[in-house]
Formats: C-alpha cells, structure tokens, sequence
C-alpha cells in the first residue's frame, strides 16, 4: 500500500469503477451531470490546478539555479544542442511511423458518409503566432482567455501562462545572474532556497496523486466513455498502434542501444506516464516528470531542470509528430485529397521543427492546425475529429511524457554525466523518498572528462 506505483494503479481501476457507475446513474432532470461525476470532475481538476500551480515557480527557479549552476561546466552549449538534436530524431521517427500507417492503414477511407461535420477550429497555430510568442508580454507570461455569453452578457475568464515565455525569462534572468557575478550571490542564494521549498510543496502535492488520478480518469470515461467514437473507431485505434509503437518499439531500441536498460527506464518513468495519460496535460505532469527524470532516472537535477521544461514545450511526440501525421491524412482521405510526397515530406519538416508552436496552448490542435495551413488542407477538418479528442489525447500525452524523460537520459549518457547506480537502483515502487536532503537528490552536473 506504500508503493506509489501501485496506489496509481489502484486509482485508475477505482477511477474506472465509479466513471462506469456515474454513466449508469446518468444525469438528473435537468440533464446536468449526477453527484457523483460532479465530484470526480472536481477532484480531478482540483489536482491539474495544483499541479499547474506550481509550475511557474518550479520553470522559474530551477532554470535560473540550473544556469548559475552551470557556471563551471565546460560543455553546457554542447548538453544544450544534443538535447534539442535528440528532440528532433525521435519526432523524425515519430512522424515516419504516423505517415507510414496513415498511408498503409487509410484511417479515413470510407468514412464520408458517416455523418461527420466538419468544422473551423477555435485555435490555429501560425509560425507568426509562435514568433510573436517568444517575446514575454509580463514577467511571467501570464494571460487571460474567456468568452462571453451572448444571451446574458456574463464573462467567463481564467487566467492562463505561456510556459514558452516562462523559459525565456528564465533563461535571460539566469545568465543575467551568471554575468553579474559576486553581487548577484544573494539573489542566487534567494532561488536556490525558494526552489528547494517549492520542491518540499511538490513533493506533498505528487503524494496526492492517486486520489487525483481517481477523479481524472472517472470523470474522463463518466463524460466521453467509449461510445463517442463511433464511426472514427478505425482512426483511433490506428493512431493507438502508432503511439504504442513509438513507447513500446522506438524508445526501447534507443534506451537499448545507449546501453540502458529498458526496464530500468520505464519503471522509473511510468508514475509521470500514468499521471499524463489520466491528466491529459504534459504543462500539469511537469513536476513530475523533472522529479522521475531526477530521482529515478538518476539525471543531474542541474540538466534536468532546463531539459524537462523545454521538453514539456517542443518534445511532443504524441501531440506533435504522431497525431498530426495521422489526423492530416484523415483529412485529406476524408475530403478525396490525394497528398503528393512533397506534402509527405512537409509533415515531417512541420513535426520536426514546428512543435514549439504549441507552447502554452492546446499542442495537438495548435499543431493540427499548422500542418494543415502548411499543406493547404482545409482547417475545418478539424472539426471531424473533436467528439474523439478526450480519447486520444490520454495516449498522445503519455508518449509526449515518456519522450520528455527519455531525451534526457540518453543525452545524459552520451555525455557521461547519468548517474548509472540510481538509474539501475532497484526500483522499490516508492517514487520518491520523504526527504529532500543533499543526499537524496541526484549529483551536480560536472563536466565531461
């Protein structure tokens, strides 16, 4: 019962349980949702705000200790480039295996008269819009979407960050740091101690995790179940055996082939996995998965904490590489548009070097929306896929997860600075230990000899 792995895996059969009997109770007279869903929605957007709260601050204070940090190494623009050269191979696979089985499989011949109706999206990504984004609108990145009711007038708003945006303050805050030298010593003394504090709060809030799990994954099958897929069955499921390729085939192979071990990386992955499938959110997941990157992974904390938050935004293999690629040639197959090998190729050059346009927005739509635009596809395809998105987006971000700790680890292998005894540790179903003591945390990045 203290195993951590196990409390999930009991949370998401528990969760599953009462999803099925708030579908069975159904909703009341008025047609909103009975008691018991009500309070697995609560439960579980409870914990994605939790999570989410502590995001700001966490991106924040580990990237600007994690630059001060890297003051005496000599190969950080080398950690830096391998990273974002490894983000770019796994999307490259990704997209290939999207864009073989959309050509092999056909997930949307035969479909037409199936009563789809397609429709403009809410969100489309632009690479102006990702431009523009770059630069920081407050110190925080914060923002406030909402909508009005045109009957009553009423506003509906909340507010929202750009984690993209977050990053690059950081980053310029961090090297402002660096530069300054001696008197910038209380400052970073002052982060230092405000990120071991945010961690003790993150700690306590990763703890909680399964009774989030509980309300995440009930209100998920008590509000969309199974029956919404209808006649886009064959397009979920061969999106499925192309995100199950990608965790289960690609990432072993290079886990394997960095002479790790396959089942050191997924048992040490998988609460962050378990927690992005249910959560639908990899911003929500990132507490943990820099922790399971750090603690069970064994990544210096000083590479983790700038890698996993960049991941979290541009490593999106399932939101980014293989959903875009299958979801376009949906669309095209639906709309009778044969695609020629040159829009083949823009797909993989749009997942490549495309996925930071979805930082801070809903990634899979946004980038949706950018393959399309790029190959001239109509964006109101968009539209066909919605009544199955809730379904899909449980797998698409559990890859997003799984890549976002396993870039790190095999660039912190190439490198020499993987701390190969806690990688390999037994694995006692504890993800983390209750303490945050220097000798529980993984060792300082130091550079490559």
């Amino acid at each position: 019962m203290t195993s951590f792995g196990w409390q999930i895996l009991a949370a998401l059969i528990l969760g599953l349980l009462l999803g099925a009997l708030a579908i069975s109770i159904g909703p009341d007279a008025e047609d909103n949702p009975n008691g018991l869903h009500a309070t697995l929605a609560t439960i579980g957007g409870s914990y994605v705000s939790l999570l989410r709260a502590a995001v700001v601050p966490l991106i924040f204070t580990a990237i600007v200790s994690s630059i001060v940090g890297l003051r005496q190494v000599t190969n950080a623009a080398r950690l830096a480039g391998q990273t974002l050269l490894w983000f770019a191979i796994t999307a490259l696979i990704a997209v290939t295996i999207g864009i073989v089985l959309g050509v092999t499989l056909r997930p949307g011949a035969g479909v037409s008269d199936a009563g789809l109706e397609p429709s403009d999206p809410s969100t489309v990504g632009t690479w102006w819009n990702f431009l523009t984004g770059l630069v920081p609108s407050n110190f925080l990145g914060l923002g406030v979407g909402g909508s009005v009711d045109l009957e009553t007038g009423a506003l509906d708003a909340s507010p929202s960050f750009n984690v993209l945006q977050v990053i690059v303050v950081s980053v310029a805050v961090g090297i402002a740091a660096l530069k300054i030298g001696e008197k910038a010593e209380p400052f970073i003394r002052l982060t230092e101690s405000a990120l071991a504090i945010i961690q003790k709060v993150l700690w306590w809030i990763i703890r909680i995790a399964p009774i989030g799990t509980l309300g995440l994954i009930g209100n998920a099958v008590a509000e969309y179940g199974w029956t919404k897929m209808g006649s886009l069955t064959w397009f979920v499921a061969v999106l499925y055996i192309g995100l199950a390729l990608v965790l289960f085939v690609v990432y072993p192979i290079l886990i394997k082939t960095n002479g790790l071990s396959i089942r050191q990386y997924f048992s040490g992955v998988w609460p962050a996995v378990q927690l992005g499938f249910v959560s639908r959110s990899s911003i929500g997941t990132l507490p943990l998965t820099e922790r399971v990157t750090e603690r069970n992974l064994g990544v210096p904390r000083s590479y983790a904490s700038f890698a996993v938050p960049l991941g979290a935004t541009t490593k999106m293999d399932g939101c980014a590489a293989v959903y875009p690629a299958v979801a376009a040639i949906f669309i095209a197959q639906f709309f009778g548009i044969e695609l020629t090998i040159v829009q083949y190729l823009l797909i993989a050059l749009v997942s490549v070097v495309g996925s930071a346009a979805t930082a801070g927005t809903t990634g899979a739509t946004v980038m949706l929306t950018l393959t399309l635009s790029t190959l001239g596809l109509p964006l109101e395809g968009v539209g066909l896929l919605l009544a199955v998105d809730p379904i899909i987006d449980m797998g698409r971000t559990a890859v997003n997860v799984a890549g976002q700790a396993l870039v790190p680890a095999i660039v912190a292998k190439r490198e020499g600075i993987l701390d190969l005894d806690r990688y390999n540790a037994p694995r006692e179903g504890v993800a983390f230990d209750n303490g945050d003591d220097a000798s529980a945390e993984a060792p300082e990045l130091s550079a490559k000899a």
